[in-house]
């Protein structure tokens, strides 16, 4: 069943409106889906590694946009949750003010380090929305990391896609396991933090 949506995904990678589904799914895992765009990109890549570093810029382009979605989320949505008399009785009169403080401090780290683990970048949006982050140090940070890791990506699939390919499909199960033990993880550490 893997090998068959493994060659499908391929298939979809190679097509001409797959530019445009890596955008859609980039953009939209930047705030809310759960499917993080390299489950598109990676496959393209590999179908088409003349066309990696393309990807790549889509996948940037549109996954900082979508950050901006995210981030509006955070800010007007945790802001009108927080009024609540419910919220305030929770959580105190000022519940997100201690988070706000440490944000405005951590922020920057936590946005550029986030970049390099499989930590949802939603969860990095939305609370750099909610805790009123400088939207435009957001927004340059997001293209600084997102593009770091997206290209990171293009790149070891231009020069190594052969061999990756190979190693995929000889490795099918393995490679699925260890995506899926690193979205877990991702989720794990992100619900300690």
């Amino acid at each position: 069943m893997l090998r068959s949506v493994y060659h499908r995904t391929l298939a979809l990678a190679a097509s001409p409106r797959a530019g445009w589904w890596l955008a859609v799914v980039a953009f939209a895992e930047s705030s809310f889906f759960p499917i993080p765009p390299d489950a598109l990109l990676v496959p393209m890549a590999l179908a088409r590694p003349d066309r990696a570093w393309r990807f790549a810029l889509i996948c940037t382009i549109a996954s900082v946009c979508g950050g901006a979605l995210g981030y509006a989320i955070g800010y007007f949505l945790f802001d009108q949750l927080m009024r609540t008399a419910i919220a305030q009785v929770l959580f105190g009169a000022d519940p997100l003010g201690k988070f706000e403080v440490w944000y405005a401090k951590w922020g920057l780290a936590v946005i550029l380090i986030k970049g390099l683990t499989p930590i949802p970048y939603k969860v990095v949006t939305i609370a750099s929305g909610a805790a009123k982050f400088n939207f435009w140090i957001f927004m340059a940070a997001s293209v600084v990391t997102r593009g770091a890791r997206f290209f990171l990506v293009a790149t070891l699939l231009h020069f190594w896609g052969d061999s990756v390919k190979e190693f995929i499909e000889r490795r099918l199960t393995l490679v699925t396991t260890g995506v899926a033990v690193g979205i877990i993880g991702g989720f794990v550490v992100w619900r300690l933090i």
